[in-house]
């Protein structure tokens, strides 16, 4: 026997899998044991191990496998119908009068165990009443070690309380009072329940109720009733059915005289089918019966169940005529307003639909036009605005299926023209002719082609610019030689000349430097044209950027004298303040520095072009050979031309300056060169005698003092006056050599030079102070050394020669200070230690000037102590001795006081007479003489007298005589 329907209650767990995270569902076991096998099992040899479970281990099959069968088994007993909660143990199953096969499909209610299968996927850390040190605590304490936990993690790591929380009651046993009187009863009905189904297998009836016991007795009559009546599938028409309930064999047999015997077979089966009917009729009278009060009473309701309906179908009648009223009324006219708005709606959408086709399908000639009128921008935004819509709003519809491919490959060919209309444009912007004073043409077309050029991020513009500049700055040059070669009357371009740098070396200085002139402004107008062309698409791609809205005319060289509040017409005209940003900020940043980069890579470039211009025609030492002037020009002309280029681009180009450096240095040491050999020459012939000085030279220093800028004057109209015996400085008169006017105009030269050629600061420096040492070694040489007596035949070197050299030194000491300041302010910061050398030229001059002083005091000192040697105390008075000394000191007087200065000739005096003392006193102490008031001292004293008498008759130097007891040593 089966167990009791009750006690069996399907569990069904194979639905879904609790360890895979995906949701998985399925439609029968079969499917759920092959997903078991496929995904939580392995097999080891012959074994299976199933892996259903927490971490992958199942806790209800063995861990050394099964074989194939069993883990059927196992799978379809403790994981498809319920898993470990479902088993029965053994006493339950004792209990049980049945049979449980291995491929169980249903099992016992569970117990109230907790099932370690089912719980392991909802207990968590957090529900552990205890801590991990309280888990793991020895018992052993003293042989453990006490820090092992609070060591790392803190003293109170395993004395931590739980505190009881603040949002959950505390719940005690009063809490289930309630529900459990209310459960109490039902309970022990189902304990009593429970013990009565485990009792053995035929239960005790008498201990069941009476109804119970009409059950049982209902069953055991339903008994006899074959099951084939009682199936919710059993029909007549089947023909198996109807052969099951009635054998024709028998009746057909029962019918043939043969089959007499069988005869009753007929009538047994009617009996049969008839104790089957009369059973089924009992039954369904002893249900009537049992159930006769439910009966009458629900047929004695049946009248009044009736009326209820009629009531009932008559409220329903009314109530559907009410709506139906209010659907005609409220409903059926308004969903009518609803159709037709949505109709009309929908046909607005069709018509604006329409419009939009044909919008884009008149695309194609709105692009020819605007593409006619150089609006590539415009035409690339109506491509791109077309072949949105073709995606989105249109989408497909089969009359447009080739319009996409067609203005994908008309947006390829706007890039071609894009590209070629900038190459054209750029080429016949730098060549055109330089008649044209316009510095940009066509600024509305540029513009186009730039932002085109924007929008299809072709940013390559700014090399093709470079390179197409440097191909023209090439011709422009050539072209200007050719031009002035041809122009040229006196030269012959036929014959042995070959290349075009040949022909030039032909010409003259002037024709050299109109040529060069020329190539100065037609590089010029190309460059101004550069930067114009830099203006503009700086403002193009700053408003491409949106960095600005309207472009200012500070940007934009081709609107220099343009009032700055007027907006620049060559963007205003195209391009509106709304244009859509078509470059990133990094592509802005990127093309600003190569625009910046192009325009100085073109100075550049025309400086290295000119530069081999200047280089060709200095081949045969053409520039050397220039005077100062021509070269000053030339100096001039570069520099203009290098500063121009410097506000073109905004840095100073190296290479045509650092070219004329080149050449400076040369002309410098030519410059050099010349002036030192003039000035030797001079020296070697100067007779050291006092010189007229003419007008040019009192000009010149006059000049110096006005201006206090060490320049050559212009010749003045007067310029043929006398020549003056003296040149006045600063109301200083000097009494010099011509020489020295000579070297006082070089150094203006030099200082000049300076001024014209600043670059050649430090050289002209270091030649200068070559001169001035030439000029100072020489002189002493001439003078102190006495060449000048076999040079120029002269018969002595006097103290008037020695008093115009000490003069002639003392003028360039005078100005030096003006020599050592200008050469400071235009020497280099680097080359600033050169100026200590200027200071070392004044310390030498100085230094001679002392020399000469003590030679004219060394000349006298050997004139006197031969004369004082000799010298006696006796008459007549004054004595010869001192009437000779006398005579030599006015001889000196007469030589020095027209050309030193008054200071200079009583200094140099009051050391004669200090010497002059110094030696007659040594003599008087020799000879024995003393101011003891006898006649030797008169004696002396009268000649002393006449010695101070003679110093009276001298200018400048009186106060001389009133010192002369001097002589005397104490005693």
């Amino acid at each position: 026997m089966t167990a009791p329907l009750e006690l069996i209650k399907f569990r069904v767990s194979w639905k879904s899998c609790n360890v895979c995270r995906d949701t998985i569902t399925f439609k029968s076991p079969r499917e759920f044991c092959q997903h078991l096998r496929d995904f939580h099992c392995s097999k080891e040899g012959g074994s299976y191990m199933c892996h259903y479970g927490m971490n992958g281990v199942c806790p209800s099959l063995p861990l050394d496998g099964v074989n194939d069968k069993d883990y059927d088994d196992h799978v379809a007993r403790d994981h498809v119908f319920g898993g470990d909660a479902g088993k029965c143990d053994a006493s339950r199953k004792a209990s049980c009068n049945t049979t449980l096969p291995s491929s169980v499909e249903c099992i016992l209610l569970s117990s109230s165990e907790p099932s370690i299968v089912q719980d392991q996927f909802k207990w968590t850390v957090y529900k552990a009443s205890v801590n991990l040190a309280a888990v793991l605590n020895d018992p052993r304490l003293a042989k453990r070690e006490v820090d092992f936990f609070t060591k790392t993690w803190g003293n109170d790591f395993e004395k931590t309380s739980i505190l009881p929380s603040a949002y959950l009651p505390e719940i005690t046993i009063e809490h289930f009072q309630k529900y459990i009187k209310k459960t109490t009863l039902r309970h022990k009905k189902h304990l009593r329940n429970q013990q009565r189904l485990c009792e053995p297998h035929k239960p005790n009836l008498d201990a069941f109720p009476s109804h119970i016991k009409q059950i049982e007795d209902n069953k055991a009559e339903l008994s006899q009733v074959p099951k084939l009546f009682l199936l919710p599938n059993f029909s007549l028409e089947n023909p198996d059915t109807f052969n099951a309930v009635f054998p024709w064999t028998q009746v057909e047999e029962s019918r043939t005289p043969y089959h007499s015997e069988s005869h009753p077979s007929s009538k047994l089966l009617q009996e049969r089918l008839s104790h089957y009917l009369d059973i089924v009729e009992v039954q369904i009278a002893k249900q009537i019966s049992m159930k006769s009060e439910a009966f009458f009473h629900a047929m004695t309701s049946h009248d009044e169940l009736q009326d209820q309906l009629l009531h009932t179908c008559q409220a329903i009648k009314k109530l559907r005529d009410k709506v139906q009223t209010l659907d005609a009324r409220l409903a059926v006219g308004p969903l009518k307003i609803m159709n037709r708005t949505r109709t009309r709606s929908n046909c607005i959408h069709l018509h604006n639909k329409l419009k939009l086709m044909s919008t884009i399908h008149q695309t194609q000639p709105t692009i020819q036009l605007l593409l006619s009128n150089n609006d590539f921008v415009g035409a690339l935004d109506l491509i791109s605005t077309s072949q949105e819509i073709l995606s989105q709003e249109l989408a497909g519809l089969h009359s447009f299926r080739h319009l996409g491919s067609q203005l994908a490959e008309l947006e390829k060919l706007i890039e071609k023209m894009l590209q070629a209309d900038y190459s054209k444009y750029v080429t016949s912007e730098l060549n055109r002719p330089f008649t044209d004073l316009e510095v940009l043409m066509q600024e509305e077309k540029l513009v186009s082609i730039m932002f085109g050029l924007l929008r299809q991020d072709k940013l390559n513009f700014v090399d093709v610019y470079r390179e197409e500049a440097f191909t023209a700055l090439k011709a422009i040059i050539k072209q200007t030689v050719i031009e002035a070669v041809s122009e040229a009357d006196d030269i012959s371009t036929e014959g042995n000349v070959g290349s075009l740098a040949d022909q030039m070396r032909l010409l003259s200085y002037g024709q050299w430097m109109d040529l060069l002139r020329r190539i100065f402004l037609n590089v010029m107008i190309l460059l101004r044209r550069a930067q114009a062309f830099h203006g503009i698409v700086s403002d193009v791609i700053g408003i491409a950027a949106g960095r600005t809205k309207v472009p200012t005319p500070v940007s934009s060289p081709t609107h220099e004298g343009q009032n700055p509040l007027e907006e620049p017409k060559h963007l205003s005209t195209s391009v509106s303040d709304d244009v859509d940003v078509v470059i990133t900020n990094a592509d802005f940043v990127q093309l600003s520095s190569a625009l910046k980069e192009m325009l100085c890579s073109i100075c550049d470039n025309a400086h290295d072009r000119i530069v081999k211009v200047v280089v060709a025609r200095a081949k045969d030492g053409f520039l050397e050979r220039l005077s100062s002037s021509e070269f000053v020009t030339l100096c001039r002309e570069v520099e203009g031309f290098v500063a121009d280029c410097e506000g073109v681009c905004g840095r100073r180009s190296m290479s045509l300056r650092g070219s004329l450096q080149n050449q400076a240095n040369k002309f410098v040491a030519r410059f050099h060169e010349e002036r030192k050999q003039k000035l030797s020459l001079i020296l070697d012939n100067e007779r050291w005698k006092q010189a007229d000085v003419p007008s040019e030279f009192q000009d010149l220093v006059y000049h110096i003092s006005q201006s206090d800028i060490l320049s050559l004057p212009e010749r003045r109209a007067d310029s043929d006056r006398r020549p003056a015996e003296y040149i006045v400085v600063d109301g200083e008169q000097f009494a010099v050599v011509g020489t020295v006017l000579l070297l006082l105009k070089m150094v203006v030269e030099y200082c000049q030079c300076l001024n014209d050629i600043p670059t050649a600061a430090p050289d002209l420096l270091t030649r200068l102070i070559d001169l001035l040492k030439t000029f100072n070694s020489r002189t002493c040489q001439l003078v102190l050394g006495a060449g000048a007596l076999q040079l120029v035949g002269l018969k002595k070197i006097t103290t008037r020669t020695l008093a115009l050299a000490s003069r002639a030194l003392q003028l360039v000491v005078h100005f030096m200070p003006r020599v050592q300041d200008h050469f400071q302010i235009m020497l280099p910061q680097r080359n600033q230690n050169m100026m200590k050398h200027l200071g070392q030229i004044v310390k030498d001059y100085n230094n001679h000037i002392e020399e000469i002083s003590n030679k004219l005091v060394s000349i006298m000192d050997n004139m006197m102590e031969p004369l004082l040697s000799k010298y006696e105390v006796k008459a007549p008075v004054p004595s010869v001795c001192f009437r000779s000394i006398c005579k030599q000191i006015a001889k000196l007087h007469e030589a020095l006081i027209d050309v030193l200065p008054s200071n200079q000739v009583k200094d140099i005096f009051l050391r004669i007479d200090c010497s002059f003392k110094a030696i007659l006193a040594r003599k008087l102490s020799t000879l024995g003489v003393s101011n003891d008031g006898g006649p030797q001292h008169g004696l002396v004293t009268s000649d002393l007298v006449f010695y101070a008498g003679s110093y009276r008759a001298l200018k400048g130097v009186e106060e001389l005589s009133d010192s002369v007891n001097d002589v005397w040593l104490p005693r």
